[in-house]
């Protein structure tokens, strides 16, 4: 089946951490944004690591190590985010993923698309920058 439009731990936690950090004045390690989001730390330190493999924030070691934006805010999207946590943002426009309706028409009236383009549009308007 397609994938109908899916908002993970791991990319809820990926927006929590880049806002945090964003808005951060400091560097902010693991244990901080665990607390600050309730999650597991080893979860964030997880999605932390891919964010920091994808270039969006930079880490440092030791005691008042953490991370740091690595790019402008206003260059960093959720699509991007997002992305970088999921994989690519694909249109879906059918839940049993045919290229043709087995009905003369959807029996979903195409709301799978309209949700995928919405969520992908939303994604793309939400600016780190938003949120300093």
């Amino acid at each position: 089946m397609s994938k109908i439009v899916n908002l993970s731990e791991a990319a809820s936690i990926a927006f929590h951490a880049m806002v945090l950090v964003v808005q951060s004045k400091n560097t902010l390690n693991v244990l901080q944004i665990s607390e600050r989001t309730g999650s597991s730390k080893h979860h964030v330190a997880k999605v932390m690591q891919q964010l920091v493999k994808q270039g969006f924030v930079g880490s440092m070691r030791g005691p008042t190590g953490g991370f740091t934006l690595r790019k402008p805010a206003s260059e960093i999207n959720f699509l991007n985010i997002y992305e970088a946590i999921e994989g690519k943002l694909e249109e879906s426009t059918c839940a049993m993923d045919k290229p043709v309706c087995t009905f003369e028409r959807c029996i979903y009236s195409n709301i799978i698309k309209k949700m995928t383009c919405d969520f992908k549009e939303y994604l793309k308007e939400q600016k780190l920058s938003n949120f300093l």
